[in-house]
């Protein structure tokens, strides 16, 4: 285990900077560690290492960052591969949490996001239990450009109609749908995420209901990509359905292309999320050169 990636700031000049990469449901995260010695890459940096050509190839970087609180752990940025920051990766923090937790071998640690604190604990195996917050309703919490109803947004595009509007540490609109294989999602999500009553934009998402415990998930997120599993949006999948009158348990287990997490509504609208978090592989990322591209 790397702890901390090195004890001695700067004592890596020929090799560059130490990097980890994980994957939660395939949703792959670069993380580096900039407690010691803080990394402020810019956004074409960012791109450049989330690039699965030319770098070393992620749906997120993310870099931990000292706490900003006494009382948690560290605090995390997170990018998208456009360099965008943004509140929350819910794959992505389930691999924060694991790495933390095995260097702090502590049974339960807080972090610190844009979108929140998080909560996490480790469960058998690889499989890790993060309190997500709580899940936002409110127009301007999600947000919406002008004031209205977040339970049926009345906007539509070809088979997607009359999303929920939610949030998570991120904006979301789901919509519920017959049979989600029927449906190319890449051909109609940009449309909405662009849509004009999204002033942040937002992840899309459909649902299908399976039975009374099981929800099937298909997930098109910002920047404007198909993810095989998204978990801010399996959060805010089990909302969506439990406003909606369409489930009544609180225990669901959400289906996803790249596998399974299990979705726990507590009554004050938090959530729990336990899925899998494992190690890929680590390395450095080379010292960037100024106004060069820089291949890896």
């Amino acid at each position: 285990m790397i702890s901390k990636f090195t004890d001695k700031p700067n004592s890596y000049p020929d090799h560059g900077r130490p990097f980890v990469k994980m994957q939660g449901l395939r949703n792959d995260i670069v993380i580096v560690d900039g407690r010691l010695d803080p990394f402020s890459p810019t956004s074409e940096e960012i791109v450049l290492i989330c690039d699965r050509r030319e770098g070393v190839g992620g749906d997120e970087l993310m870099i931990i960052s000292s706490p900003k609180n006494g009382n948690t752990e560290a605090f995390i940025k997170i990018f998208n591969t456009d360099g965008r920051e943004v509140e929350a990766c819910g794959n992505g923090t389930r691999c924060i949490g694991r790495f933390l937790l095995d260097e702090s071998e502590k049974e339960e640690i807080k972090v610190e996001t844009l979108g929140g604190v998080l909560i996490f604990r480790k469960n058998n195996r690889n499989q890790i239990s993060v309190n997500m917050g709580q899940l936002k309703t409110e127009w301007k919490d999600i947000p919406i450009s002008r004031e209205m109803d977040t339970l049926h947004l009345g906007i539509a595009n070809g088979p997607l109609k009359d999303p929920v509007g939610m949030n998570i540490g991120n904006p979301h609109a789901v919509f519920f749908v017959e049979d989600v294989d029927a449906i190319d999602l890449s051909e109609y999500a940009l449309t909405v995420q662009k849509n004009d009553l999204f002033p942040e934009e937002t992840n899309v998402g459909i649902a299908q209901i399976l039975d009374s415990n099981n929800i099937k998930l298909s997930y098109w997120e910002r920047p404007g990509n198909m993810t095989p599993a998204c978990g801010t949006g399996a959060c805010a999948t089990v909302g969506a359905a439990f406003r909606r009158g369409l489930i009544k348990e609180r225990r669901i287990t959400v289906n996803m292309p790249a596998g399974k997490v299990e979705i726990e509504l507590q009554e004050d609208f938090s959530v729990i999320m336990t899925g899998p978090a494992e190690y890929c592989f680590s390395g450095y990322l080379p010292n960037f050169i100024p106004q060069e591209k820089h291949h890896f």
